[in-house]
């Protein structure tokens, strides 16, 4: 449309204005797909039936979304099925979905800031919101806590001249890519028997960057945060537990105010559409100078990895707003419940074994006779990960689907465990 009113010569530009019938469609169908049957989880091999080589001639908008509706939307692991018990991938309420249909419609690019002017405040905002739960001054949105643990690291390096990097083993795999990215040392430290870092194993600190996890992927344990030791930067990974400080479980993360950088995933404890993450700063100032980049075609300091970059606040500000910390922390302490509840199940079950009780929402159990493996594979209407710890494969069930139902998980089990004997 041109700036008179008229159409102007472009051929199908019909695709670039709004059409009320095929976007209600598309919702039409989402709806349908989200409210009937689904599976816990869909096999990896399915055939998408869809043309191996790219159309040579296209069938339009409105015959490309019925075409790939089944792939898209009934072809996939239901998230939010009541035997969903099994990763830190929750599923997202529908508030986020519309927020995510507006970004995409605006498509802001925060790297600029004329095209982004309220994008880019919606991100100060939520920042401003967050940060001080964790004694963080500032910070910015990332795409996961790949990056987010790599900013953190990367600024410890540039500000505080870190050389290595001390972690436990049992920290998620991206702190040693990192190290290996920024050119620096990975220093693996043991666990304990719980899966925490063994504070008295520590090396010297003084040119390291010791990153503490809150909320290990495995079994959820937090490393000891108030460690009274000395590095040269302290970088908290609280990819997965890290929203508990907003929670009445929130002194679990006593001791995460001390550190240097935080980093924490949006997708995971707060119901965030994937792509959605940040890092944080006690010095944010500082640290946001050390990693900014300039150029000539830029009105503002690129600040992080990342250069072009989309509305993620949008999705987190609208579900924040939608909850207030109130109702966030609502369900965060209904999924420590649920984890309780699974664990109370296993316990009370002659014919399962429970690790430990679950610290942050994550569960390891198992059959005590059996592979455990198997008998996953074996198990219907319901569907859990595995872990190795100490070298032995555990069944691991992660409170992140508020509608998962743990009796459920549990009856799949033991009726696995009942068809292995016929």
């Amino acid at each position: 449309m041109g700036v008179d009113g008229r159409l102007l010569d472009v051929p199908h530009e019909e695709d670039f204005v709004p059409d009320a019938a095929g976007l209600a469609r598309a919702m039409e169908q989402l709806v349908d797909a989200r409210t009937g049957a689904g599976s816990p989880h869909v096999d990896s091999t399915l055939d998408l039936e869809l043309p191996a080589v790219m159309p040579e001639h296209g069938l339009g908008s409105a015959a490309a979304l019925e075409r790939l509706a089944e792939v898209a939307l009934r072809q996939t692991s239901r998230l939010d099925h009541p035997g969903f018990f099994a990763h830190m991938d929750p599923p997202t309420p529908w508030v986020t979905w519309a927020a995510t249909a507006w970004a995409a419609a605006a498509n802001q690019n925060l790297l600029h800031p004329d095209t982004a002017p309220a994008a880019r405040q919606l991100e100060s905002l939520v920042l401003g919101w967050l940060a001080p739960a964790f004694g963080m001054a500032g910070g910015h949105m990332t795409s996961g806590s790949t990056l987010a643990n790599l900013t953190g690291l990367w600024a410890a390096r540039e500000v505080a001249g870190v050389r290595r990097v001390v972690a436990s083993s049992a920290a998620h795999l991206s702190v040693a890519k990192a190290a290996h990215l920024l050119g620096l040392e990975m220093v693996p430290v043991p666990v304990d028997e719980h899966q925490r870092l063994c504070v008295e194993s520590l090396p010297d600190l003084s040119d390291a960057a010791l990153v503490l996890v809150a909320g290990t992927v495995s079994t959820g344990a937090i490393d000891p945060l108030q460690a009274d030791v000395d590095p040269a930067w302290r970088h908290v990974d609280a990819a997965w537990a890290g929203p508990l400080r907003l929670s009445r479980h929130a002194g679990l993360l006593d001791g995460i105010e001390a550190a240097d950088s935080v980093a924490v995933s949006a997708h995971k404890w707060l119901y965030q559409p994937k792509d959605s993450a940040f890092v944080m700063f006690r010095d944010a100032d500082r640290s946001h100078a050390a990693i900014s980049s300039d150029g000539d075609y830029l009105d503002a300091a690129n600040v992080g990895v990342l250069g072009s970059r989309g509305n993620a606040a949008l999705p987190l500000v609208a579900t924040l707003m939608a909850w207030g910390r109130e109702g966030l922390a609502a369900r965060l302490d209904a999924a420590m419940a649920l984890a309780e509840q699974l664990a109370d199940l296993v316990e009370d079950d002659p014919d399962l074994e429970l690790w430990r009780r679950p610290v942050t929402g994550v569960v390891n159990w198992r059959p005590r006779h059996g592979d455990p493996v198997a008998v996953r594979d074996r198990m219907q209407g319901a569907w859990v990960s595995t872990a190795e710890i100490d070298s032995q494969t555990w069944l691991r069930s992660v409170a992140a689907n508020p509608l998962a139902d743990p009796g459920c998980v549990v009856e799949a089990i033991t009726a696995a465990l009942d068809s292995s004997s016929i």
